[in-house]
């Protein structure tokens, strides 16, 4: 299955601060309601504000455009900007984002009751070692699901398993 961001339609957040577009939830079943235990998804983040919380839920953010936000968590501020790793954190955290010079764009990985992660990838680099992976192609916005071989592109790796 290859999902283009691009061709989802947003779908906007309650605090008026920008627009989700949804790559993938499984079990699929799940739509509408919080059974899902995998949660893929591009934001733009328009302007300042916390982000939602979802207790039980291990988050996983990277920004793809822009110049980058600052999420405030417990343990303190956490700067990120394109090309640098992930973060992970609690969902239950709901975190402060403050925009450093405008609007960006975001990758997103969220899942309950399972193990997993959001993985640097650099062209023509080996998969990690994970149960069941995806690729998310930076340049072209694009899901690869599932996803085998090196990386076809500069992007992220989604790893999970139960």
């Amino acid at each position: 299955m290859i999902v283009d961001a691009h061709a989802v339609p947003p779908q906007p957040w309650k605090n008026g601060g920008g627009v989700t577009r949804e790559l993938l939830r499984w079990p699929a079943e799940g739509v509408g309601g919080g059974d899902w235990r995998l949660r893929l998804s591009v934001a733009d983040i328009a302007a300042d504000g916390p982000f939602s919380a979802f207790p039980g839920v291990t988050r996983w953010f990277a920004v793809l455009a822009g110049e980058g936000v600052v999420l405030t968590l417990p343990d303190g501020e956490h700067t990120l900007r394109p090309g640098d790793a992930p973060l992970c954190f609690d969902g239950a955290a709901a975190p402060g984002c403050r925009l450093l010079d405008g609007p960006t764009v975001d990758l997103n990985l969220m899942l309950q009751g399972l193990d997993g992660a959001l993985m640097v990838a650099r062209a023509g680099g080996p998969p990690p070692a994970w149960p069941q992976l995806g690729f998310f192609d930076t340049g072209a916005r694009r899901l690869h699901w599932p996803a085998a071989g090196p990386a076809p592109a500069d992007g992220f790796w989604i790893g999970a398993a139960a």
